[in-house]
């Protein structure tokens, strides 16, 4: 049974032999002799008003068809609170998790062939869903500086001007954890407004901002483009709900009408449990939310104490906000995809860097939402494939001799 422990944090609450009964993707896509900080998944226990609502639901066999109750209400509340923008309940729209509902918007703003584009590295399954659709993918990087990632809005324009039809933004960034702030998202809606590009907003990270940085929903901005704009918040990262299936589509003012577009069966095919699990974590979960980001900060700071000294090459901007770390393993001369490497030799599972498009080459994303311990082994895990292997620096500097 896992701990109840608030002194430890809902990070530390299961012991690793508890996690791997679970049936998730992160403890079964590896053997159990690996080590998972891969995919974005929490070790955590769910909020124990969210688990008390749930166990009531089966109590009274509430497991049928899914309606969006009073999840829009609930999310306006928390975006007001946390955010100072109230969207209108009235005009969301119930879909199944941020991907669809990105998916199902792209099909109604859109047409096929037309470009969308999206700054990489990128949430993978931006990849596969868009192609899927028939939208042409177009990658406008992120500038990386000596400060790390920052939006480069020159290559933003560029890529507007050649033609995009729409701009998926991913708001908190995912994988860097970018928290763009209101000048430029601003700007973005300035150049979306000069060439005529539809912005969807992926905003699944907002409630996962650490002190220092402030989300700015795109949809709050005064601008044309805002009001034109469509976002999808769900709480499924912040409470650890993926599984259970429930997303908003969440319209301006000029885009009430796409979202009242989306078919009815789209929004049956969330899950009842995640719209009443969602609701309540909108309403009630900010008390565990805010044990949890003390936790994730700690952690945090932890992985850049551990990489400073046990692999010091590797670089690490640490995220303004999310659980995942993106980190460039490029000095080390490990290849385009480090992460195989350590899975290989060091039994742990990162997620790989390439999965996230071209400027993926080098980097790997790892989850620390887990115990302190367990970030600490990977990452000693990971130092000790290197013991043997000399350094990418030596290396190059035994093959000039």
């Amino acid at each position: 049974m896992a701990s109840s422990s608030a002194s430890h944090g809902p990070l530390a609450a299961y012991t690793l032999a508890e996690l791997r009964e679970r049936h998730s993707a992160k403890w079964r896509e590896y053997p159990p002799d690996v080590l998972p900080v891969w995919v974005a998944e929490m070790d955590t226990p769910l909020a124990e008003p969210i688990a008390a609502a749930l166990v009531a639901a089966i109590g009274r066999g509430d497991t049928g068809y899914a309606v969006a109750g009073g999840l829009p209400e609930a999310f306006a509340g928390f975006a007001a609170r946390r955010f100072g923008w109230r969207p209108d309940p009235a005009h969301m729209r119930l879909v199944p998790d941020v991907m669809a509902g990105i998916v199902e918007v792209l099909h109604l703003v859109t047409e096929p062939g037309d470009r969308v584009v999206i700054n990489t590295p990128a949430y993978p399954p931006y990849f596969y869903w868009l192609p899927r659709i028939g939208r042409e993918v177009v990658q406008s990087p992120l500038a990386l500086t000596p400060d790390g990632f920052r939006l480069d809005l020159t290559a933003l324009e560029r890529d507007f001007a050649a033609g995009a039809a729409a701009y998926l933004l991913c708001s908190p960034h995912n994988p860097t954890g970018l928290v763009f702030g209101e000048d430029e998202l601003l700007a973005v809606a300035g150049l979306a407004d000069r060439y005529g590009v539809r912005v969807v907003v992926d905003e699944i990270h907002a409630p996962l901002v650490y002190p220092g940085a402030r989300h700015v929903p795109f949809g709050s901005l005064d601008a044309p483009a805002s009001a034109r704009s469509i976002t999808l918040a769900s709480a499924s990262k912040a409470w650890n709900l993926a599984g259970l299936k429930a997303a908003l589509a969440v319209p301006g003012v000029e885009a009430r009408s796409d979202v009242a577009a989306i078919d009815a069966e789209v929004s049956e095919s969330a899950g009842l449990l995640g719209v009443i699990a969602s609701e309540v974590a909108f309403d009630a979960g900010e008390p565990w939310l805010a044990e949890l980001m003390a936790g994730l900060a700690a952690n945090r700071a932890l992985l850049g104490d551990l990489l400073a000294e046990r692999l010091p090459e590797v670089g690490y901007q640490p995220p303004q906000a999310t659980y995942l770390a993106w980190l460039d393993f490029r000095a080390l001369g490990l290849g385009d995809d480090p992460a195989g490497w350590f899975l290989r030799r060091g039994g742990v599972a990162l997620y790989p860097g390439t999965k996230f498009g071209a400027p993926g080459c080098g980097f790997a994303r790892f989850n620390f939402a887990t115990a302190a311990e367990r970030v600490t082994e990977a990452v000693g895990q990971m130092a000790a494939t290197l013991v043997s292997r000399p350094r990418a620096g030596v290396t190059r500097a035994l093959n000039a001799l």
